[in-house]
């Protein structure tokens, strides 16, 4: 039995509740040698007009630690830090992608939650992607270190810059509050918030969006999987078409992406990608922030949903859309085609 327990585990993808599992594109490097690296990169940085194949071969071809290492290394070799280099050397979209990778996965996510909402107007597009796709433990990560780095609490940035139900939805999520996912299966509960969702909006005249907010951020995403599933049963709607009749605007598609990311959250963050990289021109922020955030955590079930789903391979998209520096480190993160 107890392997059994083990495997089913494994089988929950985070939101609460164990850790997931990995599926990474980017991988230690073996036989890895940071002062080499080091030297690498110092020689790559001193040369004329700068080597940015090099930077990029180095650095997309290794993991955040093992970045860290070369960093202290360089530190040490050249007597200045490295981040501030790279900085001087790579601009545009290179620099974005090279100076992402250099931050911690946690320290990415609080810097493009903080840029989301600095300065007039909000991206609300990458506010709702940041804060609905990430799970229990990494919210709670995400806000001790977007206090540490930028001396706010990330509830009251998101509270001084959304506003409504839709803000009432997000600091839910960000206060962290869903239960951890349990190995008894409680079917009366399951119906009963399956009632409610659909008493609290196709039932009646207008939403109560309340009910919704409480039900979608507190209750454990195997619950809500089933919940979604007894829901079909009460109303003549599955659940995203529900969202879609009863809530308009920014509330619409963060409940929509917070179903997609409880359904099947690689598959979510292939379709940003696809969608992202469908017209002429691409929207390299959210490329990015998906290839950097993702590489060392699920990209390759990213991939893999992503030629099953829209026909062509990631590689192969990534090759047709983007050109020059930008497209030769996406290609080494996306790691290979299928």
């Amino acid at each position: 039995m107890a392997l059994v327990s083990e495997f089913l585990g494994q089988l929950t993808l985070g939101f609460g509740g164990g850790r997931e599992p990995r599926f990474p594109t980017v991988v230690p490097a073996v036989n890895f040698d940071p002062e080499k690296d080091a030297s690498w990169i110092d020689t790559a940085i001193k040369t004329k007009g700068v080597d940015e194949d090099l930077i990029i071969d180095i650095l997309t071809k290794r993991t955040y630690s093992q970045r860290r290492e070369i960093a202290f290394e360089y530190e040490k070799k050249a007597k200045k830090d490295m981040i501030t280099a790279l900085k001087g050397v790579l601009s545009g979209s290179l620099e974005n992608v090279i100076l992402g990778l250099m931050k911690s996965r946690t320290q990415y996510d609080a810097f493009e939650l903080r840029a989301s909402m600095k300065g007039l107007g909000t991206d609300e597009e990458s506010l709702i992607e940041m804060v609905c796709s990430r799970s229990n433990e990494e919210l709670v990560e995400i806000k001790k270190v977007y206090k540490e780095l930028f001396k706010k609490d990330l509830e009251k940035d998101v509270a001084g810059d959304t506003s409504g139900d839709f803000c009432r939805l997000l600091l839910s999520l960000v206060e962290a509050k869903r239960d951890d996912p349990s190995n008894i299966v409680d079917y009366e509960r399951i119906d009963n918030d399956a009632r409610a969702l659909y008493e609290a909006g196709v039932k009646r005249k207008g939403t109560d969006v309340a009910t919704w907010i409480a039900i979608f951020s507190e209750r454990s995403v195997p619950h809500l999987q089933k919940v979604f599933e007894r829901y079909k049963s009460y109303s003549p709607y599955d659940i995203k078409e529900s969202i879609r009749k009863e809530v308009k605007g920014d509330l619409e598609k963060s409940f929509l992406t917070l179903v997609e990311c409880f359904q099947n959250k690689q598959l979510y963050f292939a379709s940003k990608l696809n969608e992202a990289m469908k017209s002429k021109s691409v929207k390299e922020k959210v490329v990015t922030r998906i290839m950097v955030s993702r590489c060392e955590v699920d990209l390759m079930k990213i991939r893999m949903e992503f030629k099953t789903h829209f026909g062509k391979s990631l590689h192969q998209t990534i090759l047709e859309h983007t050109k020059g520096d930008y497209q030769r480190a996406l290609l080494n993160l996306c790691g290979g085609d299928d």
